[in-house]
């Protein structure tokens, strides 16, 4: 598997509403992007900071992931996976990872924000961390 760069850092929060503003005035971010990716119950939005970008995520709905891991922090948001765009193919670095004994969340390579096909790696694999594979946009 070939890691170009850090795609995105996933970070969960309880409002885009709230959060947005904070990466726009404080920090002077610009917002590019805000989309729905229904079968996650997530609502994003994204800022670009070099050739990396922050995804921010706002659950739908009390059964997604997002929902389940701020209620894990105390009701709190936080960093919630970090995304690793890969050269050779989603479903080619899950292959390799299950070759090496890695474990998956993921079996096959699903669409994710920003059209992207992505995977994540089960935390148990990766010493705790939520691990997003995705397609690298930029080929």
């Amino acid at each position: 598997m070939q890691i170009s760069h850090i795609e995105h850092v996933g970070i969960a929060v309880t409002s885009l509403e709230e959060a947005i503003p904070f990466y726009e005035n404080l920090l002077g971010f610009k917002c590019f992007a805000i989309e729905e990716v229904e079968d996650q119950h997530v609502k994003t939005a994204f800022f670009q900071v070099g050739q990396t970008k922050i995804e921010l995520l706002e659950a739908t709905s009390p059964e997604s992931a997002i929902a389940k891991f701020i209620e894990k922090n105390g009701g709190r948001g936080g960093i919630q996976h970090i995304a690793f765009a890969v050269e050779d193919g989603v479903a080619n670095a899950l292959a390799e990872v299950q070759e090496k004994g890695g474990r998956v969340v993921d079996k096959e390579p699903r669409r994710g924000a920003e059209g992207l096909n992505i995977a994540f790696l089960h935390p148990k694999t990766t010493c705790g961390a939520l691990v997003e594979l995705c397609e690298n946009p930029n080929k």
